[in-house]
Parts: structure tokens; sequence; C-alpha cells
């Protein structure tokens, strides 16, 4: 929470989620720190709830009409991972079938979970996944800060809801049990999509019964940020160093492809270029969203984009891996 504050004091971009993971890490390099285990999935909630309170019936009808774009981005994400898969592999000595899992950006959970499925070692694909995410929360805001105009994106925009106390006990309780039926189905991140979801579809209908106050989206952000620094131990960063340097130099040429990629498809489509820029950075959907909230892009615009590469990642990126073996292209 001070790490959030003293960012938040220097007015820097997504501060209570860095200066939290930034905090959390100075504490993880001298002893072991140890979140509890329910602050990440909390924050989820939180974050979930808001983000669906931005949609409404008309930003989703602005969001069909943006389908096509979105659809393109994903493919180009993916692509631009493939692309950085031989630098990987050079820099970290694996062999390409760690490195496909490695680098492609699809979401931590999502890309292990494929991994292990495929038989690819687990513990190099989340290290480099869970620095994947680091480098992106560190270097985009601040990037498309300094680049990139916002445009207008008034069409993705729902109008401000009141803040109701009661209201928003009812929204946490029922965003809980959301989050739990989502759990069952086995889906990457229940946590944040089944809050979500109940959000989107009641504020579609003009039913959500309160907002989300900023105040309990800077808490979550910390929640996410120090659950985030409590993976940087002394042991986490010094034993693997190889595999770090190339996670590290094959994420900034993600970065650097996405955005590339990101503002030719946002010149093409007219579409504002911050949101389709940050909606191809190559992070997390829970923090992409979160900055996009915090910069003051169109929230809704940047989930659509994710929330499309995730289930592209889900159910493309295995039928392909298998495809690309049986082609001799391992």
């Amino acid at each position: 929470m001070a790490g959030g504050a003293v960012f938040s004091l220097l007015h820097v971009p997504l501060a209570w989620m860095i200066g939290a993971m930034f905090g959390t890490a100075a504490l993880a390099w001298f002893q072991p720190v140890a979140v509890h285990a329910a602050a990440r999935p909390a924050s989820l909630i939180v974050i979930g709830l808001a983000f669906g309170q931005t949609f409404s019936g008309p930003v989703l009808t602005a969001l069909l009409g943006a389908a096509p774009a979105i659809l393109i981005a994903g493919l180009l994400s993916i692509l631009a991972g493939i692309a950085t898969i031989p630098i990987f592999t050079r820099l970290a000595g694996t062999d390409a079938r760690t490195a496909y899992f490695a680098t492609i950006p699809g979401g931590v959970i999502v890309m292990a979970v494929l991994a292990q499925r495929e038989g690819a070692p687990l513990a190099p694909v989340t290290l480099a996944q869970t620095l994947r995410v680091l480098v992106v929360v560190l270097v985009m805001p601040p990037t498309l800060s300094a680049i990139a105009p916002h445009g207008d994106f008034s069409a993705f925009v729902a109008p401000r809801l009141a803040f109701d106390a009661w209201g928003l006990v009812a929204m946490l309780a029922i965003g809980l049990v959301a989050a739990l039926v989502m759990r069952r189905t086995g889906i990457a991140n229940p946590w944040m999509i089944g809050p979500c979801f109940l959000a989107i579809t009641a504020a579609a209908f003009n039913q959500l019964p309160s907002a989300v106050p900023g105040w309990l989206i800077d808490a979550a952000q910390v929640g996410m940020g120090a659950g985030l620094g409590q993976k940087m131990t002394r042991d986490f960063l010094l034993s693997s160093r190889r595999l770090m340097r190339a996670a590290l130099i094959s994420s900034l040429l993600l970065c650097l492809f996405c955005t590339v990629f990101g503002a030719g498809l946002a010149w093409a489509t007219g579409l504002p270029p911050s949101a389709v820029m940050l909606g191809m950075a190559p992070g997390g959907m829970p923090e992409m969203g979160v900055t996009a909230k915090a910069l003051g892009v169109a929230v809704p615009l940047v989930l659509g984009f994710h929330l499309t590469r995730t289930l592209m990642c889900n159910f493309l990126l295995g039928p392909m891996y298998r495809g690309l073996v049986r082609l001799g292209l391992r």
C-alpha cells in the first residue's frame, strides 16, 4: 500500500499496482513474502465488476462493429509471438516447443495449461510468461502516454453510475457467486471473467445497482501488484538468468511488434489508436484493463481485444502446434 501511495504522489501511470509490486518485490528480495491467498481472487472480482460496468447496450453495439478489427488483432498478436520464437530459443537455449508456449501472449494461466497438455516443461513457460506480464505493465503505460493519441472513443463510453453502498455489497456478493460458478467450468481466470460477464449483462439492461468506487479499484490494484511482487524473490531472479534475459528481450520485441501492428490497425480501421495499441499489448487481461482505466482509454474496447485473444489462444494454439509438428516445423 505504501509503495502505491508513493507512486501515486509521483503521478506514475498505474501507480497503485506498480507501486505495490515494487514494494512487495523489495521485501521479497530479503525475506519470503506471503500475500494472502484470497487477495488476488478478491482483487479480480472487484476489477471484473469495474470493467463490466463500463459496458452498456450502445457500447456492445459499437464493439460488434469493431469485431473484424478485434479478430485481426488477435491473429496478429499470436503471429507476433511466433515471430519471437527463434530469438527466444537462441537466447534461452530451449527447444522450439518450450519457446512456442513461452512467447505467445495468451496469458500466464492459459499458456501454462496448454504447455502442460502438449508436454512442454512448465517451469520455463511460467517464468517467461510471468516476466512478460511484468515487462508489459512497466513499459506500456508510459509508452502509450507518450506516443499514442487517444482519438475519439465516445462510442465506447457508458454513462457514469451513482454509488450506492448496499448496491455495491450486493454486487460483490453476487460477483463472488458468479466467480465460483465460472471456476467450475475450468476456464482460465474465472475470478475476473465471471463477475465481468455478470456486470456486462446487468449494464446492458441498465440494471447495475451501483458504481464500483475508485478507492476500491485502487485497493484491487494493490492486491494485484502485491501478488506479482511476491514472485520476485532473490532465488527467482538469480536462478535462471539466461532464461530471464531471453524473456526480457523477447518481451520488449513483442511489445514493439504489437505496438506497430496496433498503430497500423488503428490507422486502417479508424478506431482510437491508444485503445487499439493497448488492446494489442502482450500483457494479461486484468493488468491491461486496469491500465486502460488508469489512462482514461476505452476500457470495453481494450477488454474486447484481450478477451478475444485469450479465447483464440485457448482454442487455436494447441491445434496450431500439433499442425506445425506434423508439417515438420517443430
